[in-house]
């Protein structure tokens, strides 16, 4: 007799938010402050970012921007409800948003791997993912530690591959826990690709 459990899975939260109208404020307002925002254009450039961020100028939109507060509101009962699903025991806290930026990546614009230390749960909401342009790509987490293993299969399962890509379309969210890392491959379309990331911690 034999068995096979799974141990320690990556999990990752997936939704789609049906609201045509806030992703088009939402849209209308990322490519505001791509223009308007100085510090963070000046940032981008010191920094190599091929595109825009607002992640070191202004990432506190919701307290900035109706339609940034109005999609704040709608992402925390998902949070909540990956927290439970992972079987976080908060004691008296809770998690609570701690940052929420936007990311613009034009033609070419790409974003390396990273992840998000000082955080619980991470996520992206997509606002505007034109044919073509480019996934987000997760990695494996026991990289480090695989040493002599062999490469996965051509067509191994989802739960088997060293770098899973995740298709979004405008109006999905995603989270996942902030250790997890990821990146964004080039975009290949001649639009931009417009996305609003944040971070949750626990307080």
């Amino acid at each position: 007799m034999s068995e096979i459990l799974s141990l320690f899975p990556t999990r990752l939260y997936r939704a789609e938010i049906e609201d045509p109208a806030l992703v088009e404020d939402l849209a209308r307002t990322s490519q505001a402050l791509s223009v308007d925002d100085e510090a963070g254009l000046k940032w981008c450039r010191k920094n190599g970012y091929p595109g825009y961020t607002s992640y070191a100028s202004l990432n506190d939109l919701p307290w900035r921007f109706p339609e940034f507060k109005a999609l704040a509101k709608q992402i925390d009962p998902h949070v909540r409800a990956f927290a439970r699903l992972l079987e976080f025991d908060l004691g008296g806290g809770k998690l609570a948003m701690d940052s929420f930026w936007v990311n613009i990546l034009p033609e070419g614009g790409f974003h390396a791997a990273h992840i998000h230390p000082h955080s619980v749960i991470s996520g992206t909401f997509y606002v505007a993912v034109p044919k073509g342009a480019s996934a987000l790509r997760l990695e494996d987490p026991r990289h480090p530690m695989m040493m002599a293993a062999p490469p996965r299969k051509a067509k191994a399962a989802l739960e088997n591959r060293a770098f899973v890509s995740i298709e979004p379309l405008p109006g999905t969210l995603l989270l996942w826990e902030s250790w997890l890392r990821h990146d964004v491959p080039m975009n290949r379309s001649a639009e931009d690709r417009i996305s609003v990331s944040f971070n949750y911690n626990w307080v």
